[in-house]
């Protein structure tokens, strides 16, 4: 028999709803709080619902971004030797080599391209991972140069790379003793319109998200999304359906890829690095590096500027090398111009170490002989632009026109 006490059965007389929610309210939590008590109870409940967001986050900043943000502390920009120069002659000389977006070291390149040595030592340049300042890359090259005996300095820059060239040659050019003989450009968009708009969407959004999303400069998993979006066309297969289908096969080796070149390699870009020279393309000052380099200064040369391009400018993906070679003949070609344009045969977006052949051909014989002033052979076959500077138009064989009358220490560089 149940010890319960007996209860009236309840009848529909006996509910009140409002005993009910006066009942709930005066034992919820927080039914103390008197002043703002609503707005304090919200907040409680937000805040609890915030925590595994919180823990999601921790987790992010502790294993994604605070281990890459301690490596990134203690980068900075180095210059590594490469090759001797060619001849004894040359040792007065350096050739810097500077690479593009999304790359840290420019040694693989300018071991790939040997023939640069025949201008002079050859130093590549590491950037430092957490950022890019081209005075202080200028500083270092430099000081380099002065207790290495340097006077003359070449500056070659591949793709992005080319703009940091020529800022970094504008600073060389006007604020020291050192020569600026030339400045190679291989594939460089000289402003942001020369690159196209596959590219340049990626790297806007790359922008976008790392000035929102805290850790996103060191982030590897924003890194991984960026990159694989980036090679989306790869993946994304047409449809005649309103959604797009996705080839999972590809999908799985372009994450591979990703991981392999850019998350866990130790030579990939940082976040913060390809910010830095993605925001050098935006707020380009190439032209204005230019029109400083044309001027004439003190006793010094004007330097050479020499464009590397493929000869068929759809080969090259990433930049509009037709747009940056209307702009290169504008600032730096006419009668008394300081430029060489040379055309490649069977390359894409400076890729040296893919084509080695043709870009080492392509220095030694036009390149060395423009940069250096010597005569080179005059040949009928060249091509001339409409305001009357001559370009190369690299078929084999063929060196730029040179007329030794132009030539004079200091003076004015050959015509081409």
């Amino acid at each position: 028999m149940s010890n319960a006490p007996w209860l009236p059965p309840c009848t529909a007389d006996d509910w009140d709803d409002g005993r009910r929610r006066r009942r709930l309210r005066d034992t919820r939590a927080g039914h103390h709080w008197v002043r703002f008590g609503r707005l304090r109870r919200a907040l409680a409940r937000t805040a609890v619902a915030a925590l595994p967001l919180v823990a999601l986050f921790t987790q992010y900043w502790a294993w994604d971004v605070a281990p890459v943000r301690e490596r990134l502390a203690l980068t900075q920009p180095q210059l590594h030797p490469i090759h001797d120069a060619a001849t004894r002659e040359d040792r007065d000389t350096a050739v810097v080599d500077l690479v593009g977006l999304g790359n840290l070291d420019a040694t693989e390149t300018a071991t790939a391209l040997p023939a640069l040595s025949e201008l002079g030592q050859v130093w590549a340049v590491e950037y430092d991972n957490s950022g890019l300042d081209t005075a202080v890359v200028s500083r270092l090259i430099h000081e380099r140069a002065a207790w290495s005996g340097i006077e003359n300095i070449v500056l070659t820059g591949h793709s992005m790379g080319g703009i940091i060239a020529l800022e970094v040659a504008q600073h060389l050019y006007q604020d020291t003793d050192l020569e600026v003989t030339g400045v190679i450009l291989d594939c460089t968009p000289l402003d942001l319109h020369a690159v196209r708009a596959d590219a340049r969407d990626a790297g806007e959004d790359l922008l976008r998200w790392i000035g929102w999303l805290p850790g996103a400069r060191e982030s590897r998993s924003m890194r991984m999304l960026v990159e694989v979006v980036a090679r989306m066309d790869r993946f994304v297969l047409p449809s005649d359906r309103w959604y797009r289908r996705i080839d999972t096969e590809e999908l799985h080796d372009v994450a591979v890829e990703v991981l392999h070149d850019k998350i866990f390699s130790t030579d990939a870009a940082s976040n913060g690095l390809i910010e830095s020279q993605f925001r050098a393309i935006v707020a380009s000052g190439a032209i204005d590096n230019l029109r400083a380099l044309a001027d004439e200064r003190d006793d010094k040369i004007r330097p050479a500027i020499a464009f590397l391009r493929p000869r068929n400018a759809v080969n090259d993906n990433v930049v509009d090398v037709e747009y940056s070679h209307r702009i290169l003949i504008d600032q730096s070609g006419g009668v008394d111009g300081t430029l060489l344009v040379s055309k490649l045969d069977r390359t894409g977006h400076a890729n040296p170490i893919q084509a080695p052949a043709e870009y080492n051909t392509a220095i030694t014989n036009r390149v060395v002989p423009f940069v250096d002033g010597r005569p080179g052979e005059v040949e009928d076959d060249e091509e001339e632009s409409p305001d009357g500077a001559f370009f190369d138009d690299d078929r084999p064989g063929v060196r730029p026109i040179v007329d030794p009358d132009r030539i004079a220490p200091g003076g004015p560089r050959p015509v081409l």
